[in-house]
C-alpha cells in the first residue's frame, strides 16, 4: 500500500508539471499563429488531456476488459462537465462565449447522443468506430471553415488586443520552446495519469471492487486529472476559453477519437447497467450544463458547486453497494 501511495503521489507531480508545460505552450501557441483560445482548448489541450484515455481504452480493450474501458470513457465525460468545470468555476467563474453554446456545446450533446444510441444493441461495432472516427474528422473540418469567419476573426483580434494591453495573461515563447512544452505537457500529462490510475486500480482491487465501478470512479477520475488539472491551471490563470474548450473538445475527442479507434481495432461489449444507468447519467449532466452556462453566459461559484454536489452524489450511489 505503501509503494502505491508512492506512486500515486508521482503521478500526481507528473500531471501538476504537464498541465502547467501545456496551458504555456497551447496559449503561446494561440498568440502567435491568431488562433482563438477556444480552439486551441478543443484541439490542441484537448487531444493532449485525452491521450490517458485512449492509452487506458486501447490497453483494456486488447486485454478483454470492455467494462473497463466504456466505463473510463462514460465516467470521464461525467467527471469533465460535473466534477472539472465545477471546480474550475469554484476557483474563478467561467465565462461561456454565445457562439461556443450555439456551435460547440450543441456538438458535444450530438456527439454523446450517438453515443448512446450507438450502445444501445448492447455492442460498439468497427462499423460504428468508422462513424465516430468520421466525424472526428469532419468536427476538424469544420474548426478549419469557422476560423475562417469573420466573427472568429474578430475574436482573435479582441484577444491579440487584450493581450498587447496586458489585460490577458500569456507569452509568446520561440517555435522550439512551444514545441517543447506542448510535447512535455503532453507526456507529462499522460505518464502522470497512468501512474496514478494503476496504483489506484491496485488498491481497488484489493477491496475487491467490480471493474465497472472502477471504470467509472477511480479510472475515469484518473483519467481525468490531466483535463482537471489543465481547466483548474486555466482558471488559476484566469483563461476561461481554454477550460471550457478543454472539457468540450476533450468529451468531443473521448468519443469521436478514443472510443472510435479503438472500436474500429476491435468491437466493445457495452454491459446492460451502463445502458440503463451510467450513459444517461452522463447525457443527464451533458444537458444540466446548458442552462448553467446560458445564465448571464457564464458558469458562477455557485453553479460550479450545483455540479460538485451532483458529481459527489452519483460517486456516492456508485460506492453505496460496497459500504453496506
Amino acid at each position: 500500500m505503501l509503494l502505491q501511495s508512492l506512486i500515486f503521489c508521482a503521478g500526481l507531480t507528473a500531471l501538476y508539471y504537464g498541465a502547467e508545460w501545456l496551458i504555456k505552450g497551447a496559449t503561446s501557441l494561440a498568440l502567435r499563429f491568431g488562433i482563438r483560445r477556444l480552439v486551441v482548448g478543443l484541439t490542441v489541450v484537448a487531444l493532449g488531456t485525452s491521450m490517458p484515455e485512449f492509452l487506458v481504452n486501447f490497453f483494456a480493450a486488447v486485454s478483454d476488459e470492455d467494462a473497463l474501458a466504456l466505463g473510463n470513457i462514460v465516467g470521464s465525460n461525467i467527471a469533465n462537465i460535473a466534477l472539472i468545470l465545477g471546480m474550475s468555476a469554484l476557483i474563478y467563474p467561467l465565462a461561456v462565449q454565445p457562439t461556443t453554446l450555439r456551435k460547440e456545446y450543441p456538438m458535444m450533446i450530438l456527439v454523446m447522443g450517438v453515443f448512446y444510441g450507438m450502445s444501445l444493441d448492447g455492442r460498439i461495432s468497427q462499423i460504428d468506430g468508422l462513424i465516430l472516427v468520421l466525424g472526428l474528422i469532419s468536427f476538424f473540418i469544420y474548426l478549419v471553415l469557422d476560423s475562417r469567419t469573420a466573427d472568429s476573426r474578430r475574436q482573435v483580434e479582441e484577444e491579440l488586443r487584450a493581450f498587447e494591453n496586458g489585460e490577458m495573461s500569456g507569452r509568446i515563447y520561440p517555435v522550439w520552446q512551444k514545441v517543447l512544452f506542448l510535447l512535455g505537457g503532453m507526456i507529462g500529462l499522460s505518464l502522470g495519469a497512468r501512474l496514478m490510475v494503476t496504483s489506484a486500480v491496485n488498491i481497488a482491487d484489493l477491496l475487491g471492487i467490480s471493474h465497472v465501478v472502477v471504470g467509472l470512479t477511480v479510472v475515469a477520475v484518473g483519467t481525468s486529472l490531466p483535463e482537471l488539472a489543465a481547466s483548474v491551471m486555466c482558471a488559476v490563470r484566469k483563461e476561461p476559453d481554454l477550460s471550457v474548450g478543454n472539457i468540450l473538445g476533450s468529451n468531443l475527442l473521448n468519443v469521436l477519437f478514443v472510443v472510435g479507434l479503438v472500436a474500429l481495432i476491435r468491437p466493445l461489449a457495452v454491459d446492460q447497467e451502463s445502458i440503463k444507468i451510467h450513459f444517461p447519467v452522463m447525457l443527464g449532466f451533458g444537458l444540466l450544463l446548458y442552462p448553467l452556462a446560458r445564465t448571464n453566459y457564464s458558469i458562477s461559484r455557485l453553479e460550479g458547486g450545483i455540479l460538485i454536489a451532483g458529481f459527489v452524489a452519483y460517486m456516492v450511489y456508485l460506492a453505496w453497494p460496497y459500504l453496506n
